[in-house]
């Protein structure tokens, strides 16, 4: 693929995605005078928190499952007055916000598509689709920020259900539960989540448990769980050890209201922040049941034996990393996910680079806002030719670093990018540190001067 040179957008880098990663990049390249177009599929920022988006997962009754104190980003604290776990209308309030503060609106081309990416010698040939008009320009790299969370992991069932078969994906309203017989397949925080939404208007709810999970409370003590304790950092053996005689004694143990029992040690798998969950399985209201093993019709025959009659099935299953206008092998995608290192920076295009394929819990925006910073001093320095520039790639092409913090994660796809919070921020700032550097030019290399800079712009 080729396309004619542009004057207008070879020195400019392309950004996809307006959702939280993909504002956190427009503010930290703007911070630092970097060119950048920015696309945007919808029409305003927030991505999948904005509920009117097409291709937003949020449900009506979603809200955060960490606080908002660990959770929004530093430089810009949610107002007073926000509540501690702020639902989906305060959080496209907030984006806006944020985006009005720091004037990112204009960056963006709203409602436009990015619907090919490919290398072309050192640049980028970038397709776009707006209203049908496709558009074809050549840039100097690409930031893709296009999200985790919008591509369904529908799984397959022996058998067929001839009753409602849903992805959460597609759910809004508990409205659709009125009078049903429902199953929740999986017991994520959005399964558990919407089993609670459902008890208010089902007929029954059932929930579908594969494995065991450790259920946290949302607040301890009557403070969010996320802002309690971790002051002194501990050993993981330790903390594991701690935090979960302490959860015995707020939750309870799972097993008593039917669920399994957990095949990990605490913080080795996402935990489910959800009591109520507990409570409502306590009081009869939800039925916790084992793994599907067919349908047939409107029967839902289980792993142990039990069969049960359903009008509606929802899975709560998850979601795939979905890049489908790049190659997998640019991002040098080895199964499950792509092999980037700090989950960040491609190892093969020195200005390819993916914001929020990270999951840790507790990590929030600041520390997307920390990968966007660490993407906008990398290319910096690499505009300096800096030694800095070239340490970093030396790292790039190097082992990759342990980002488990000392913790075993479960070997499942959807822990496939997970880190430890410290461990990840620990090594992404350890990076923005080296860059923030005085920054000694390569032998041979004359710096550019803020006027130079500024005439390429």
């Amino acid at each position: 693929m080729s396309a004619p040179p542009s004057a207008r957008t070879a020195d400019r880098y392309a950004l996809i995605g307006a959702g939280p990663s993909g504002l956190a990049g427009a503010r930290n390249l703007s911070r630092l005078g970097i060119p950048f177009d920015g696309f945007e599929a919808h029409t305003q920022v927030g991505g999948l928190w904005n509920i009117d988006n097409p291709r937003s997962t949020v449900y009506r009754s979603a809200h955060l499952i960490s606080s908002k104190t660990t959770t929004q980003f530093a430089e810009f604290p949610m107002p007073a007055g926000t509540p501690d776990y702020p639902g989906h209308r305060e959080l496209r309030e907030y984006f806006e916000a944020y985006a009005r503060r720091f004037d990112l609106h204009r960056h963006f081309r709203f409602g436009t598509s990015v619907v090919r990416v490919e290398p072309d010698g050192d640049e980028w040939v970038v397709v776009t689709d707006t209203d049908g008009t496709r558009t074809t320009a050549r840039y100097r790299g690409v930031i893709i920020a296009n999200g985790t969370l919008s591509e369904p992991n529908m799984p397959s069932f022996s058998g067929a259900f001839t009753g409602e078969l849903l992805h959460t994906s597609s759910y809004r309203d508990p409205r659709i539960f009125d009078g049903k017989r429902v199953l929740i397949v999986g017991a994520g925080n959005s399964g558990c989540d919407i089993a609670v939404d459902a008890v208010h208007h089902a007929r029954s709810v059932d929930i579908s448990v594969r494995r065991g999970y450790h259920f946290v409370p949302k607040y301890v003590l009557g403070r969010p769980a996320d802002t309690v304790g971790g002051r002194l950092p501990l050993p993981p053996w330790l903390k594991q050890r701690i935090d979960t005689r302490l959860l015995k004694l707020f939750t309870g143990d799972p097993v008593r209201f039917g669920f399994p029992a957990p095949d990990h040690r605490m913080y080795e798998s996402h935990p489910i922040v959800n009591s109520l969950i507990l409570h409502h399985a306590g009081h009869g209201d939800v039925t916790v049941r084992g793994d599907i093993e067919r349908f047939n019709g409107n029967l839902v025959h289980f792993a142990d034996g039990y069969a049960g009659d359903y009008d509606l099935v929802m899975c709560a299953t998850g979601y795939r990393l979905h890049y489908p206008f790049i190659d997998p092998e640019h991002l040098d995608w080895t199964g499950r996910a792509p092999s980037l290192y700090l989950n960040i920076a491609s190892r093969r295009h020195p200005n390819l680079f993916v914001l929020g394929m990270v999951e840790a819990s507790g990590i929030g925006w600041q520390g997307r806002h920390e990968q966007a910073e660490l993407v906008a001093k990398v290319i910096r320095a690499q505009d300096e030719s800096s030694t800095a520039a070239a340490e970093f790639a030396t790292r790039v092409a190097g082992p990759a670093p342990d980002l488990s913090g000392g913790y075993r994660y479960l070997d499942l796809d959807r822990m496939s990018y997970y880190v430890n919070r410290d461990a990840y921020r620990r090594a992404v700032t350890e990076h923005i540190t080296r860059l923030d550097a005085p920054r000694a030019v390569r032998p041979g290399v004359t710096a550019p001067t803020p006027k130079d800079v500024h005439a390429h712009r």
